[in-house]
């Protein structure tokens, strides 16, 4: 997938999972992976900077499996980001479309 395409869409994609349920980076990255083409290190900041904007809290829990594990949980302000973004998507792929095909 071309590197500006994905850049445009990891932040909706990172907010949808997380509004589905709470996830550690990791996660997050395995789960867009499944899609699109992503590593740790393009993830990780988007993460920091959603948080640091309001849109995600972080806490802390204790894994079986290793280290301990950050969490993100999404803020009622993330929902209206989220919101907000997929309307702008959804407006965009139509405007898009609309030149595609004529």
């Amino acid at each position: 997938m071309n590197t500006q395409f994905r850049k445009g869409v990891l932040e909706i994609c990172v907010l949808t999972l997380i509004s589905k349920k709470d996830m550690y980076g990791y996660e997050i990255v395995q789960n867009i992976s499944k899609v699109i083409e992503v590593n740790e290190g393009t993830i990780y900041p988007i993460l920091r900077r959603l948080t640091k904007e309001g849109y995600f809290e972080t806490y802390i829990l204790e894994s079986n499996e290793g280290p301990a594990r950050k969490y993100y949980k999404i803020t009622p302000e993330g929902i209206e980001n989220l919101n907000r973004l997929k309307s702008e998507w959804y407006e965009f792929v139509y405007a898009v479309n609309t030149f595609l095909n004529d």
